[in-house]
């Protein structure tokens, strides 16, 4: 349990007391400290789908091998005698005034690690006073998960990613739904307008999405069911071939589709809302001219996700776009691609101080964000960690996980020699290639 004086200053300590003052009594820690044991007891909690899917990589991992060695490349060197008593990791972005400079990662089909995860995830980031950037591929739609951060803190803060489908109307909907729910950022995913090549999935036959697993945001918007009503329209519905595996995915969509449709497996709707999200979710077509329309369907500052080409950010720029967040979308596009701590270099040599810039993948510890922040990012996603903490204990699982990161890069800060996180620069590092 996270103690709330944690959220006020001194993390690292507030931290340490807890977990050691548990320890006199013999508890130990739910949520393991560090990310090794992390990874090793959410593998023994989860699923083989829910892990394959959540912790696997594209191809042979070559992209999450990278995003590791690039970062274990930088070293940090302390500073000694000056006064580090009183420390703040406070940042602003976009009008928001953040208790760090970390954000829950969007991460689709968490409910593959617990029940109702998005609902989760959004408490334990209200907890913390950081950013949950809402997953387009979310296992609840966005009012619900708004509703359960604002009853823990009102207005906590939330952004929210959209996955540009093929159907604009779909894609105003969803801005419009961002927009009333509260939003403080739009995070328009770029990497993904097709999966990549994920064997862990594919070896299993596993998508979840096939499953109405993580189509949440679709199956509770209006204009979806408008397309899939279209879709269907003069359309004779298939008969699915009957065996156990299809009636066992038969019961799995009709328990992620909502209200009245639960009632009867064999309804067409539930089916061809899955073939539909299918079709439809992402747009291979996107050019840079739609992320120059986005400006006239919202005033919320946009964020582009994916961003690892300093051509691309120079373009962002020219653009006005508000913010980057350099990822190769934790490994799980392309093997074989460029690390996101090499990427984000490039990336604020081209743009610094132009646009708000923030980085993903790989990102595991507080020693990993303060690694990033000192090579120019504003901020740090977080994914992994939180979901394997999710999938330990739920909403506290995935609070305490990010609490530990936090906690590591408040005292990383104060014993290399710094009180903030506006201090740090690449300075506080050592290149050691």
């Amino acid at each position: 349990m996270v103690s709330v004086n944690l959220v006020a200053g001194n993390w690292g300590r507030s931290r340490q007391n807890e977990v050691y003052t548990a320890g006199i009594h013999g508890r130990k820690p739910t949520v393991p400290t560090d990310f090794a044991e992390l990874e090793r007891r959410a593998k023994a909690t989860m699923s083989r789908r829910g892990w394959a899917y959540i912790a696997g990589g594209a191809g042979e991992g070559r992209t999450m091998a990278a995003n590791r060695v690039a970062l274990d490349r930088w070293a940090i060197v302390p500073r000694v005698l000056r006064d580090v008593s009183q420390r703040t990791m406070e940042i602003e972005l976009f009008g928001q005034k953040l208790s760090a400079p970390v954000l829950f990662a969007p991460v689709g089909a968490g409910a593959l690690a617990y029940p109702d995860a998005d609902v989760h995830i959004g408490r334990a980031a209200a907890q913390l006073g950081v950013p949950y950037i809402f997953s387009n591929q979310g296992c609840a739609p966005m009012e619900e998960v708004a509703a359960a951060m604002d009853a823990v803190t009102p207005n906590a803060p939330r952004w929210f990613q959209l996955y540009w489908s093929t159907d604009d109307r779909l894609v105003d909907s969803l801005i419009a739904r961002a927009e009333k729910m509260g939003a403080a950022a739009l995070t328009v995913t770029l990497d993904t307008t097709m999966l990549g090549w994920r064997p862990q999935d594919l070896n299993l036959g596993s998508l979840p999405f096939a499953r109405a697993e993580g189509i949440d945001q679709y199956t509770s918007d209006p204009s979806f069911w408008e397309i899939v009503a279209e879709r269907m329209k003069g359309t004779p519905a298939e008969k699915p071939e009957i065996s156990l595996g299809a009636v066992k995915t038969l019961f799995l969509i009709a328990k992620n589709v909502p209200g009245d449709l639960k009632k009867n497996l064999t309804a067409p709707q539930p089916r061809a809302a899955v073939q539909t999200f299918l079709d439809i979710y992402s747009n291979p077509a996107l050019t840079w001219d739609d992320i120059a329309s986005l400006r006239r369907k919202t005033t919320l500052p946009i964020v582009l996700k994916g961003i690892l080409h300093p051509d691309d950010a120079r373009q962002a720029v020219e653009l006005g776009i508000d913010g980057l967040i350099v990822s190769n979308h934790g490994g799980r596009q392309i093997d074989g691609e460029i690390s996101s701590t090499d990427a984000l270099i490039d990336v604020v040599e081209a743009v610094g101080g132009q646009t708000r810039i923030l980085v993903d993948s790989g990102f595991y510890t507080g020693a990993d964000v303060f690694k990033a922040l000192a090579l120019g990012a504003d901020a740090v996603c977080i994914g992994r960690p939180h979901m394997y903490g999710l999938a330990l204990g739920g909403a506290d699982g995935a609070r305490d996980a990010v609490a530990n990161i936090l906690a590591e890069l408040d005292l990383t800060l104060g014993l290399s020699g710094h009180t903030s996180i506006a201090d740090l620069d690449r300075t506080a590092l050592k290149d050691l290639k």
